[in-house]
This record gives structure tokens, C-alpha cells and sequence, in this order.
């Protein structure tokens, strides 16, 4: 349990921290869940469009320090591959 007053403070910090950086998870995975339903439907044109939307929210990600900079690049790099694999 925080007793000093800078421990309180860090512990109320945190919190807030943690709130906004479950969010930002959130929105990075709704995005990337779109494209991987747009792979599996099938359409090139949709999953090129959702990737195109979820490129920024990864690297938002990586400059808010929610992801690792490789994390995000090999997301990234997979789910490139994976929709340009659609027309093959």
C-alpha cells in the first residue's frame, strides 16, 4: 500500500497511465482485427484498405511506447505479406 505522498501520487499516475494505454492496445487491435477479417474474406481491395488504416495506429503505438518498435514491424511485415499472398 503507497504510505508517502510521492508513492500516492505515482500510484494515481499509474492508474491513469495504465487506462490510457489499455485503450490505445484496444484501438491497435480493433484495427489489425480488420484487416485479418478482410484476409480471410478474401478481398484484396478491402484487407489492402484496412492494412492501409492500421500501419499509423502501429506506429502511434510504437511512439506512445504501448508496442516495441520490431513488434510492430513484424505485425506489420506479416500482414503485408498475408494480403499481398490474397491474388496469388
Amino acid at each position: 500500500m503507497a504510505n508517502t505522498p510521492q508513492s500516492k501520487k505515482r500510484a494515481r499516475q499509474n492508474e491513469r497511465r495504465y487506462a490510457v494505454n489499455k485503450a490505445r492496445r484496444s484501438r491497435i487491435r480493433t484495427f489489425l482485427r480488420k484487416v485479418e477479417e478482410a484476409i480471410s474474406s478474401g478481398d484484396k481491395e478491402a484487407a489492402a484498405a484496412a492494412l492501409r488504416d492500421a500501419q499509423p495506429e502501429l506506429m502511434r503505438g510504437v511512439t506512445k511506447g504501448v508496442l516495441h518498435k520490431n513488434t510492430a514491424a513484424r505485425k506489420m511485415s506479416r500482414l503485408s505479406s498475408r494480403v499481398k499472398a490474397i491474388s496469388a
